[in-house]
């Protein structure tokens, strides 16, 4: 009895060491292993979405990407889910001025997202958590997850965006606070960064440039035109990267983080998500029949 306990014990704990050892990472699974982690995360994979664009003269085109993926790693760490590979085409028409900047067709953004996702689908993904990391792709991304409603997906897709945390207690204060506005490559990221890869970051080059808004067109707030970014920041840095640092990065990257951990929990325990979604498939095949 005791000698048949001990190999149950040592059968639970041969389980949870091989499931601790399974890597997020979807490029590092082997095929087998690929299989245990879609069983691991219920099916919840994430997709975190880059860009490459200048962020001033102190960070790295690929600002966006390295810290999405720094945030997405680390949460699916914490609540484990399946980490898609690096990933970077989305919208960045207003940066293509700038060098190094990777701007593809928008029918070419839809069209590969879709395939992504149906292939993510196909490997099992049945919940896919899309993790925004670029500004530019507030209208995108959205749009996308309402596309979904077109044709039957035996997948649903989520967006995340990362919430803002500016006033939360013990939040180290900005030295820029006051100023016109912290959005691009400003001292709120460039802090991160200094967190993910503090190797990439160059302060002493964020002064080289000019951050601030020049508000060249005037136009009330009932007016949205694509040219309205090119027009307050044409040298694409918005707000001051200098005055950056460690301290403010470690506590957005970790309320980031936790964040991220929340929403990887509830879209697992989300269960009806789907069923719901196939409900609307089956009402629009015959939106005559649908009770009114």
């Amino acid at each position: 009895m005791i000698r048949l306990l001990a190999v149950v014990l040592l059968l639970i704990h041969t389980s949870i060491l091989s499931a601790q050892s399974l890597s997020v990472q979807w490029e590092e699974l082997t095929s087998a292993d690929f299989v245990k982690a879609i069983q691991q995360s219920a099916g919840t994979c994430l997709l975190p979405i880059g860009i490459m664009e200048k962020h001033g003269l102190h960070l790295p085109l690929g600002n966006d990407l390295i810290n999405v993926r720094y945030a997405s790693l680390h949460a699916a760490q914490q609540e484990y889910a399946v980490v898609f590979p690096e990933y970077f085409v989305s919208q960045i028409f207003e940066a293509r001025h700038q060098p190094g900047t990777v701007a593809y067709s928008a029918h070419l953004q839809l069209d590969l997202l879709q395939e992504t996702t149906d292939e993510m689908g196909r490997n099992g993904c049945k919940k896919i958590v899309i993790v925004n990391g670029h500004g530019g792709n507030g209208h995108l991304l959205p749009f996308f997850a309402q596309s979904q409603l077109q044709s039957p997906h035996d997948y649903i897709v989520y967006v995340f965006n990362r919430l803002s945390h500016d006033d939360a207690p013990g939040r180290p204060a900005m030295k820029s606070a006051g100023r016109a506005v912290d959005f691009h490559a400003g001292e709120g990221e460039t802090s991160r960064t200094m967190v993910s890869r503090p190797d990439l970051v160059h302060l002493d080059r964020a002064n080289n440039e000019s951050g601030a808004d020049l508000a060249r067109q005037k136009l009330p707030d009932s007016l949205y035109t694509g040219i309205w970014w090119y027009a307050r920041f044409p040298n694409h840095y918005a707000g001051d990267g200098s005055v950056a640092s460690k301290e403010l990065g470690e506590f957005d990257s970790k309320t980031l983080i936790s964040d991220l951990v929340s929403a990887i929990k509830a879209v697992k325990a989300d269960s009806e998500g789907l069923k719901l979604q196939k409900q609307f498939y089956d009402e629009a095949t015959h939106p005559l029949d649908t009770r009114q």
